[in-house]
Order: C-alpha cells, then structure tokens, then sequence
C-alpha cells in the first residue's frame, strides 16, 4: 500500500497548458526565446522517516512530480532536494544563493518544522512561492490512516511558516494551494508564476538604450536610471542617434536585409487609400523606402549594443538625414516590439519596462494613452502614434502617410490598427513623491467599433463601472500619461510582479472574476 501512491506520482507525465493568447492572423516571431531559471525544494520533518517507512521515498516522488509540471511550463528546473532539518537549512542557503535562479519554489510534501525555513526566510533576497498540492482531493476516512494523513499534510505547516516569515521581518510567501493533479486553479497559478519568473528573469538582466531628451514640457516622462536599475535591475544605456544614422547611411541600395524587410512589411501590412484626414495620404514609395532603411539601421543598431529594448526622442536639424530617419521608426518600431523588443517613444523609459513585462506575460504591451471619449457608446479611445505590439492586433494592420506628425517634427509612414477584441489590461509606472515607483493597472474590454483612419493606433475601451468614473479612478492614483496596453486579465499577476519588486500598486477598476 506504501508504493502505489509513489508509482502512481513517479509515473505520471500530462502536464497543465499555459498557451498564451494567439491570432489567426501571422504573428512577428520571438528575437529571444522567453526563459527563465527556478529552483525547487521541498520540506518534511525528519522524525516520521524511522516511524513510517517509505513515507520519504513518496515525498521525493512528490517533488518529482511538481518539477516535471514545472519543466513542462517552459522553464529550467534545479532540483534541490528535500530538506527535513535546520542543518539542511543552513546546507540549502549558500545553494540556493550561488544557482542564479529568478524565483524558488518550496515544496510543503508534508508537515515540516519552520527550522527548514527560517534561515531561508531571513536571508535568502530571492522571491519564493510555497506550494500546497496535496495527492488526492479528500481522504478515503474509512481506510484514513495517520500516513495517509501525512501523505497530505501539505498545507499543515503553511501558516507556520507565514508566522516565522513576520518574525524574520519577511512578507509571508504567496501561497498555491490545491491538488497535485486534476487542478486547474492550481495549475493556472504554478503557469502564472513560471510566467513572472520570465518577466523577473529579462528584467533583472535587460539593457534599455535610452536615446535623445525628453520631449519638452512632458514632466512625467524624466526617469532616473539608476533608480529604474535599483527598482527593476536592468541597466540603462546611453546611446546617441548618430550610432543608428551610422548604420542607416553604411546600407547599400543592394543589401539583402532591405528587400527582405521591405518584403516583410508588404506582406505584413496593408496599405489603403486615405480617407477624410487631410494629413494622411496613401503609402508613398518614398516612405516605404524610408521606413525600410530606418527598420535595418535599427536591427543592425540594436544588435551592435547588444540591447533588449529603447526608448528614445530626438528631433535633429530640419530637413537632415538624421531627423528623416528618426521621423521613419515607427515601422520599424512595431516589427520589434511585437518581436519582444520594446520599442518606446517620448524618451519613456519608464513605459518601455510596462511593455517589457506585459510582453513577458504574453499579453502583448502597446504605447498608448487616452484620446477622446466616446459617449455615445461608453467608451475611450486608448492607443498612440507609435509603436504597437503588432501581434494583438484585430485585423490586419494598416500602414499611411503622414505629412505630418501632430505635435512634433517630421513625416513618414505610421501604423494604425485596433487591438484584438476582448479583455484588455493596462500598466502604468507612475513615480511617487518619495521617488518610488508604483503601478497603476486597470482592467477592461477592447470592443469592435470604428476608429479614425489618423495613422493612428487606436481602440475602443471599455471599464467599470463606468467610463467617466474609471477616468477619475484612473488619474487619482497618479500615473503617468503613458502605458502599456495588452490583451487579456492580468491584473493579479502585475500585483504579483509589484509585490516581488517591493513597489506600491493600486487597481483603478473592480476586478472582473
């Protein structure tokens, strides 16, 4: 009776799907897979090994089995072990320190004293999320026995482990708490997790160029990078607009990477006659032309600098190749921030992490802001003139001339496009009195409707309760004017983020369940 749980843990290989949220339309591949490196332990109390024999070998097969679902979720897995005892404790720290992981699962297999935590709890800086899956739903109470019990004790030793994390001056882990299989709560919740430690993963390593000076007058677009570095831990690199006018004047008429980029983006987008906008004009052989060398300047840029994403603003002197090809990035920009580059103008930096994580989730992650209300059907435009996560688009994107750029200096080729329609989740990084950075988010729906054909991404939005009250929700908690904008509830997992980070996070809308 010992062995046919363990046979039927070891044995065991389906695992949960996490698939992101995909389009029937072509998608942008990946530059970099996403990744990530977890660690994984679990816990018992030494006492029960002498008294119930094969109860150790059953806990092992137990964190067998959580590593396999792991393993299935996209991760890399380090198999630490169980602990069953301080002395283990204290063995288990300077691992744990020295593996390079993003985010540590502790394993509750069954009732373990908080000396196996303790010390972890106190010194160890990594996240970690303890999980409760105990074997079988309910015990079978006529053939219950104390193994048995011990077999599913997951949970027991949670709180004692919260109590000590308090004393230790710690935040109490999150906990997932459920069944080992047949689960999807618990499934969705060890995905989401596996998905923040890839978001926590890019984060801490990403290097963000940042290029040019804020546009002037914009106040909540100055960002500190060594606050962004100690906030997030990516490094901002200073980078100058001539390194891409470099690259972009060294291009022959005859390179490869520009027919197949022009390719690409005829393939890509559609380019319509104009409509009622004076500014816009159909698609000009000039500025495909533009935006083609602008998009392979800035591949070739991007690579040379080793970066993982951009925020930029620059003008240039009138009518120079610099402001021309500066004025050409919005293709170019969309092509890579649906890659998983994100690409961010005004010089925000701080929205340029909003995509990064959104991104991270797979929930794509726009530059957008508000435009008018519409109120006749309860809603508000949200998007921008630039870039866009071309992979949640509804439809097929359109691209137009613009003989202008409303606000600022230039003209080219603009993208414009509605996001898929459906739930939607936006992130603003606002910054606090104190200098600390604080998440504002909101959750809403992207509805089907007309947007006008500016060049312009723009989509329908709709929040609860409603849009007038979401609005003075919204800039109650002090954002900035940008954010990004994805697909799909995610509010509990940039909570989760915030809370990793140590940063304040506030929610301007009722949660949807």
């Amino acid at each position: 009776m010992v062995l046919v749980l363990a046979e039927r843990l070891c044995d065991k290989k389906s695992m949960a799907s996490n698939a992101p949220l995909r389009s029937e339309l072509p998608q942008i591949p990946r530059r970099k897979p996403l990744m990530a490196r977890v660690g994984v332990f679990s816990v018992g109390h030494h006492t029960y090994w002498g008294q119930f024999p094969g109860l150790r070998e059953e806990m092992q097969c137990k964190q067998q089995r959580l590593g396999q679902k792991l393993k299935g979720l996209g991760v890399e897995v380090v198999d630490f072990g169980l602990v069953d005892n301080a002395q283990g404790a204290y063995t288990l720290l300077p691992k744990l320190q020295a593996a390079n992981l993003d985010l540590v699962f502790c394993d509750m297999v069954t009732y373990a004293t908080s000396s196996t935590w303790g010390i972890l709890a106190r010194d160890l800086t990594l996240p970690m999320v303890l999980v409760a899956l105990q074997p079988v739903p309910a015990m079978d109470y006529a053939r219950g026995s104390t193994y048995m019990q011990l077999c599913n004790d997951d949970f027991c030793s949670v709180p004692e482990f919260a109590g000590v994390s308090v004393r230790m001056g710690r935040p109490v882990p999150p906990v997932i708490l459920g069944t080992l299989e047949n689960d999807p709560v618990a499934d969705q919740e060890l995905a989401e997790w596996c998905q923040i430690a890839k978001v926590l993963h890019d984060l801490r390593r990403a290097r963000i160029g940042h290029m040019g000076h804020v546009l002037e007058s914009m106040l909540d677009m100055h960002t500190d990078p060594t606050a962004l570095t100690a906030a997030f831990g990516c490094h901002v690199v200073q980078t100058e607009a001539e390194e891409v006018l470099r690259q972009f004047r060294q291009l022959r008429e005859d390179d490869p990477d520009l027919g197949a980029k022009r390719d690409l983006i005829l393939a890509f987008f559609e380019t319509p006659d104009p409509k009622g906008d004076p500014v816009t004009t159909r698609l000009t052989d000039a500025d495909l032309a533009m935006a083609t060398r602008a998009a392979v300047a800035l591949d070739r840029f991007i690579q040379e600098r080793q970066l993982d994403g951009l925020a930029y603003y620059y003008e240039g002197e009138p009518e120079s190749d610099l402001r021309r090809m500066i004025s050409s990035f919005i293709v170019g920009n969309s092509l890579l921030t649906a890659a998983g580059f994100p690409m961010c103008g005004e010089y925000d930096l701080k929205t340029c992490i909003a995509m990064l994580i959104m991104d991270r989730l797979e929930i794509g992650g726009s530059f957008a802001e508000f435009h008018p209300l519409d109120f006749v059907r309860g809603t508000v435009l949200v998007g921008h003139d630039g870039p866009h996560h071309l992979n949640i688009a509804d439809g097929k994107p359109r691209l137009r001339s613009l003989k202008m750029y409303h606000g600022k200096p230039g003209s080219g080729a603009s993208v414009e496009f509605s996001i898929r329609t459906g739930p939607i989740t936006m992130l603003s990084i606002g910054v606090t009195a104190n200098g600390r950075f604080k998440f504002v988010v909101a959750e809403g729906e992207s509805l089907k409707g007309p947007i006008p054909p500016t060049g312009n991404t723009n989509t329908h939005g709709r929040f609860r309760p409603d849009v007038r009250t979401f609005l003075k929700r919204w800039v109650a908690e002090g954002p900035t004017h940008h954010f990004a904008l994805g697909v799909g509830h995610r509010a509990g997992a940039l909570r989760k983020i915030a809370e990793v980070l140590g940063l304040e996070w506030s929610i301007a809308t009722p949660p949807y369940e």
